[in-house]
């Protein structure tokens, strides 16, 4: 009787010993099904914020991409505002350069038929004896007609014995004088600011 209880006691310690070895077992394995399932949770997790930075990152970089370009454009655009603006000043200048030497074409080549009236008068004062201060008179106005031509940039082109320039004479005929030499000159021409404003009127050596 005494072995038998006994050998009870001992087979409930063994499995009281069963239960908790079981129980420890048991507690440890959901421990490390817990701790997988939280190290994987927690890999998920920064794959995730892994893939959000990444896509940051790109955004990021494309935002710097797009603002680069456009620094560019809007420099590239400023340069050729700038250019055209400063083509713009230069071709103003021009104009207005042009403008000023040029605004009295009309009116200078109005006072050549006066000079050429002076040059005939003081020519037909001479050959019929006209009176010394009477001639002496119509050379000093011619004169100062003259001056005053050449003051606002009216020169005038005598080419008697130069070489024939089709851009300064107007030939309009042929006489006994040197090949492309002007031998005779029926009418003066005259060049405003170096621009002619009536050619000379020859006769050309052939």
């Amino acid at each position: 009787m005494k072995y038998y209880f006994c050998l009870t006691t001992y087979m409930k310690e063994i499995q009281m010993s069963n239960d908790q070895t079981n129980a420890n077992a048991e507690h440890e394995e959901n421990q490390a099904v817990e701790n997988i399932e939280t190290a994987e949770q927690s890999n998920e997790e920064q794959q995730v914020e892994e893939v959000v930075e990444n896509d940051e990152i790109a955004q990021l970089q494309a935002q710097i991409a797009q603002l680069q370009t456009e620094v560019k454009q809007a420099k590239e655009g400023q340069a050729r505002a700038n250019a055209e603006s400063y083509n713009f000043q230069k071709r103003m200048e021009q104009e207005t350069d042009k403008a000023k030497k040029y605004a009295l074409q009309k009116f200078a080549k109005e006072l050549l038929e006066v000079a050429d009236n002076f040059e005939r008068a003081i020519d037909s004062a001479e050959k019929s004896g006209a009176e010394g201060a009477v001639v002496e008179g119509l050379h000093l106005t011619h004169k100062s007609l003259m001056t005053a031509l050449d003051r606002n940039g009216v020169k005038v082109v005598d080419p008697m014995g130069e070489k024939f320039n089709p851009d300064l004479h107007e030939a309009v005929g042929i006489c006994d004088a040197e090949k492309d030499v002007v031998g005779v000159v029926f009418q003066k021409g005259y060049t405003l600011n170096g621009r002619s404003i009536r050619p000379a009127m020859v006769q050309v050596g052939a």
